[in-house]
């Protein structure tokens, strides 16, 4: 890991993490696609809440590694995977930083998900 370039470039953007007291739920057409009590809330100045769970709380049988990748300046470089549930495909719904800038080291080994660009999935705490 490293120092992240996009917090020093940039030092008035935010990016907050917060662990969330709650069970949260990711559901792709109501059924779990991940489920816990150990997710990480993070709020990014310009960018709805995004909700990381532990891989280990996600269902990763229903995703495939994807070949995208994007750089975030403040987070690192993001890996996706496309969920395949249902006989239905959902082209890069969910990504992971498996190698976080110091500054964000808590996202390692977890997965997030677009649930405003794919309806389908809901995030909701239970």
């Amino acid at each position: 890991m490293s120092k992240s370039p996009g917090h020093t470039k940039w030092p008035d953007h935010q990016v907050r993490e917060s662990h969330m007291p709650e069970h949260v739920v990711a559901l792709v057409n109501g059924k779990a696609v991940a489920d816990s009590t150990d997710v990480i809330r993070v709020d990014e100045d310009g960018n709805p809440a995004r909700f990381y769970f532990p891989r280990a709380d996600v269902r990763m049988d229903q995703f495939q590694a994807s070949a995208t990748t994007t750089q975030c300046p403040f987070k690192g470089t993001a890996r996706y995977f496309s969920l395949v549930a249902e006989g239905q495909m959902l082209k890069d719904a969910a990504w992971s930083y498996e190698t976080p800038y110091d500054e964000h080291g808590d996202l390692k080994d977890r997965i997030a998900f677009y649930s405003d660009r794919m309806p389908v999935i809901e995030i909701k705490t239970v």
